[in-house]
């Protein structure tokens, strides 16, 4: 339960910090994520991403989204 609970605040931190980054709302940071499998790859490389440093994470998640058609 606890690893479950990690990898959800791990995951708020990065959309919240996308938001910001990318001047949105909360909202529309977390549909952008999801649309382009952004969510998908936090959940799936939480063991190797959260160790690395958040300006690194969200670049990985901006080349991931991408890759995916986002235009951001």
């Amino acid at each position: 339960m606890y690893e479950q609970k990690r990898k959800i605040d791990f995951t708020v931190v990065c959309v919240n910090e996308f938001a910001r980054k990318n001047n949105l709302s909360v909202k529309e940071a977390f549909q952008y994520l999801f649309q382009f499998k952004g969510i998908e790859f936090i959940k799936e490389n939480y063991e190797a991403e959260h160790l690395l440093s958040l300006d690194t994470v969200l670049e990985d998640i901006d080349i991931l989204c991408r890759k995916n058609g986002g235009m951001l």
